[in-house]
């Protein structure tokens, strides 16, 4: 480790990007502290080198303890769905206010954001640096809200605050792998809008480096080729055949999953398939090339989805034995 980034806090450190952030901590022996909101989540992170702490930012009493002798905060620990503002703001903005109150009566040095590709519109045009935003679902405008805020907080209290904007991220523990897994996927639109990818090894490398270079700023990142969601879909059954793509009409699913968001406010459980998820799904989201090397000077593991869903899917293979006698071919 060149840069340190001294002892490491990691916010939502059992959900799906966390996870990999605590695991990659530990393996290059940072031993962070991880915070839990959820104990029955923690076994997950049981065989780490790490220290397990539980917390909630909804309650501002308990981040004292956790942020003590904390130099650096990764703060992934807020809602990760498309969903209302009603249900969002809570943890994502305000939750994060929290916490960033809380680092800066602790002291901490350096604070790691991971933003977002849907706090930009409909691009024609790939995403750079100097992209301006303007998000279309409310999940976006939460994620940028907040990003401005805690950017805001963190100049006046000399912190260093930075934010890396995350394009799509994909691994065996994503939501769309999920679907991918159980060999169905509902997919609106044609298909053939351009969309940028990140593998979760990658994105969990890129804010750890974040973590450690220091420097103040917001960034965009992604793989270094866009591609269309039919040609994820195809590299995917490619190597997973048994997978089924249904394609619903934009207008059909907008109207269904309107219908189902107004049924989901009854209910405690929330809307995987949101209007905000179709806005999403049919965006134009491209990025340029090279942001990894440029923004953080890290090759990409993966850098295309040719590379990407291969690995992904290698975690999807179960085994079961059965004696080779049993086998038709």
């Amino acid at each position: 480790m060149s840069d340190s980034p001294g002892k490491i806090l990691v916010t939502g450190a059992t959900g799906f990007i966390g996870c990999e952030v605590a695991k990659q901590l530990s393996q290059e022996g940072y031993k962070p502290r991880l915070m839990i909101r959820r104990p029955v989540r923690a076994p997950l992170l049981k065989s780490l080198d790490a220290e397990l702490v539980q917390g909630d930012l909804g309650r501002p009493a308990s981040l004292k303890r956790i942020l003590e002798s904390i130099d650096t905060v990764i703060h992934l620990g807020a809602r990760a769905a498309l969903e209302p503002d009603r249900s969002l703001r809570s943890s994502v903005v305000e939750g994060s206010i929290n916490l960033m109150t809380a680092a800066i009566d602790a002291g901490v040095k350096t604070f790691v954001y991971p933003g977002t590709i849907l706090v930009y519109g409909e691009q024609q045009k790939p995403i750079n640096q100097q992209t301006k935003p303007a998000p279309l679902t409310d999940y976006g405008r939460a994620k940028l809200e907040a990003e401005t805020i805690l950017a805001g907080m963190a100049e006046q209290a000399n912190i260093c605050f930075t934010s890396i904007r995350l394009s799509h991220t994909y691994g065996v523990n994503s939501l769309l792998f999920d679907q991918i897994r159980k060999g169905l996927i509902m997919f609106p639109g044609k298909g053939d809008n351009l969309f940028s990818h990140l593998h979760v090894v990658d994105a969990a490398r890129a804010l750890i480096k974040a973590a450690e270079i220091g420097k103040p700023g917001v960034s965009i990142i992604a793989d270094n080729q866009s591609c269309t969601w039919n040609d994820f879909f195809s590299i995917t059954k490619h190597y997973y055949p048994r997978l089924r793509v249904i394609r619903v009409p934009t207008w059909s699913a907008l109207a269904v999953t309107g219908a189902l968001d107004a049924l989901y406010r009854f209910t405690s459980s929330w809307n995987r398939f949101s209007p905000s998820a179709v806005k999403s799904w049919i965006s134009n989201l491209p990025v340029e090339p090279n942001t990894f090397q440029n923004v953080l000077g890290l090759e990409l593991m993966y850098p295309a989805m040719e590379d990407g869903i291969p690995a992904a899917l290698d975690d999807c293979i179960s085994f079961h034995w059965r004696h080779s006698l049993m086998d038709k071919h």
